[in-house]
């Protein structure tokens, strides 16, 4: 019973991620697949550039929360004790399950976003102090370069760095996690680094794009 219980709750934890916040705000308030408009992904940034900002800032909200419930899930069971390397590992496997459920949303045809907001909401559960760095260095490289995308990967790649030159962390669990996750970003972000390198990734603004604007090849 206690691993049909576990599976449940990882399961639980891909149904949370699953929830695809941009593609339902944009549908049931704007009339907007925000996946049809701007860069086509389902994630807070492009909302912001489709729909504006408040929505956006709704869309990063939900979404940092999705990864950050999932994880906190295992705080509503006894499987193990809290804070013990157990613990932690089976709180990696929560993270990863909101995650994949994020990028393959079930309620959303397995089209979603990149991730980002879901994995700050994931790392900010494990590690809240190495997040509000991690957070800080992403802030910094949007204002330096402008571009989003160029920004996240600096800052998922900077996540394994800290907790272990930072934070001395010695969980090896936890840091193939973060590395992972570094990698990960790579991957969701490939047609990016692809415009990036082609000059044809669009930088951040706040201003909102009129939907019947042609958009930039994705």
């Amino acid at each position: 019973m206690e691993i049909l219980s576990k599976i449940a709750i990882v399961f639980l934890a891909y149904l949370m991620g699953s929830i695809p916040t941009s593609v339902w705000v944009g549908k049931i308030f704007y009339g907007v697949d925000v996946r049809e408009h701007g860069s086509g992904n389902a994630g807070a940034t492009n909302t912001i550039r489709v729909l504006g900002l408040l929505p956006g800032i709704v869309v990063f909200i939900v979404d940092v929360l999705k990864g950050y419930l999932a994880v906190r899930l295992l705080y509503l069971t006894d499987f193990y004790i809290p804070k013990t390397g157990m613990f932690i590992n089976f709180q990696l496997i929560l993270g990863i399950a909101a995650m994949i459920g994020h990028i393959f949303p079930i309620f959303a045809q397995f089209r979603g976003g990149k991730g980002v907001a879901v994995l700050s909401g994931v790392v900010f559960a494990l590690h809240p102090y190495a997040t509000l760095i991690v957070f800080g260095i992403w802030i910094v490289s949007v204002i330096i370069t402008g571009y989003v995308s160029l920004s996240s990967m600096i800052a998922g790649f900077s996540f394994p760095l800290i907790l272990i030159f930072v934070y001395r962390t010695t969980n090896p669990s936890l840091i193939l996690f973060a590395f992972i996750l570094a990698i990960l970003m790579l991957f969701t972000h490939q047609k990016n680094i692809e415009r990036l390198f082609k000059g044809e990734e669009s930088k951040f603004h706040l201003k909102k794009k009129p939907h019947n604007e042609p958009d930039k090849p994705k």
